[in-house]
């Protein structure tokens, strides 16, 4: 069984979780045995049996890969539409029916609505997205499964005895709109409780990343900036000794830093989002989505303060057990006529 991995944009672009779970996919799944390239679009001679798209084939594609007998697995994140209220996704249901039923295909056909009809599996990462899938774009219910991401083992073991906690929280994101990183340093400030960012731009020369250099200038020791960590032991040892992890996204599908940090059995205070009610349900804290730096920072207060006395969220997966499940589903596309 070979499979070859699709994606629509260059990982030098953008880089963010997306590259990280298709990365880590494709190792976890070779280590278990399964045949994974990249595929290359100018080969005409590269052969393999499965397609798995992350993000959503033209559905022109899959039906010309299922004319040389190759399967597609598609894995789409619905970050916005899974950020938005129930009205709003009610309304793209009815304007994408409309759509189909009233315009010409050559109007809708470069959505990629159809894909979900015509793929022979589709990967969610949590049960909210399945949901979506399966009522926006009519995913037929027996070809959807749910697969969550997973974390690496630096995060899963404890290379020794547990370290006390410290005063900080740490916020790892990309600094970007989306990720409300300047948003959650104002509020910060504003509670007067120390916050370690990690992560950097999509460009240093972004107005909002510079907005937010300027605020961490200005506040050092309310705000400690140190950019990325690639050092994934060194990570986990920042999630094993922080106060708590905080994520305040606008939008999100399933946050990996979340998912890292929960491994390292961090308090979490994330966004009320359905997607972090879905995977850590009562699990964790939730600060509500606003404009507020008020309320935001009142929120962070009364986690910060309750943070040494919640209990650990569950752990997450590794990505193994995921690359498991992976080619369980594989072997079942393969088989299914």
């Amino acid at each position: 069984m070979k499979v070859l991995f699709d994606h629509s944009q260059p990982f030098l672009l953008a880089h963010g979780g997306l590259q990280i779970q298709i990365e880590e996919t494709k190792r976890a799944l070779e280590q278990i045995g399964v045949e994974i390239e990249f595929l290359r679009w100018w080969d005409a001679k590269q052969a393999g049996d499965i397609i798995h798209f992350f993000g959503r084939p033209w559905a022109t594609n899959i039906d010309l890969a299922h004319r040389k007998n190759i399967r597609v697995v598609m894995s789409e994140l619905l970050t916005g539409l899974g950020s938005r209220s129930r009205a709003a996704i009610a309304l793209q249901r009815m304007i994408i029916g409309l759509t189909k039923k009233c315009a010409p295909s050559e109007f809708w056909v470069r959505m990629a609505w159809d894909a979900y009809a015509r793929a022979d599996a589709i990967v969610a990462l949590t049960d909210w997205e399945a949901q979506l899938m399966r009522d926006v774009f009519r995913a037929p219910g027996d070809r959807v499964t749910v697969i969550p991401n997973g974390v690496t083992t630096e995060f899963l073991s404890r290379p020794g005895p547990a370290t006390p906690r410290g005063k900080l929280l740490v916020c790892a994101a990309t600094i970007t709109e989306r990720k409300r990183i300047l948003e959650t340093a104002q509020a910060a400030v504003r509670a007067g409780i120390p916050l370690r960012v990690l992560g950097k731009p999509y460009s240093e020369a972004d107005p909002y990343a510079q907005q937010f250099f300027v605020l961490a200038k200005e506040h050092p020791a309310m705000i400690r900036y140190e950019g990325a960590i690639e050092d994934r032991w060194q990570l986990a040892q920042i999630y094993r000794e922080a106060r708590g992890f905080v994520l305040l996204s606008t939008k999100e599908s399933l946050s990996l830093s979340a998912l890292e940090a929960a491994a390292c059995e961090c308090p979490l205070l994330l966004s009320d989002l359905p997607w972090a009610r879905t995977a850590f349900r009562d699990a964790v804290r939730y600060c509500p989505v606003t404009t507020s730096t008020d309320k935001t920072a009142a929120a962070l207060r009364s986690f910060y303060d309750a943070a040494p006395g919640l209990k650990a969220p569950p752990k997450p997966r590794s990505w193994n057990e995921v690359a498991e499940q992976l080619k369980s589903l594989y072997l079942r596309v393969l088989t299914t006529r």
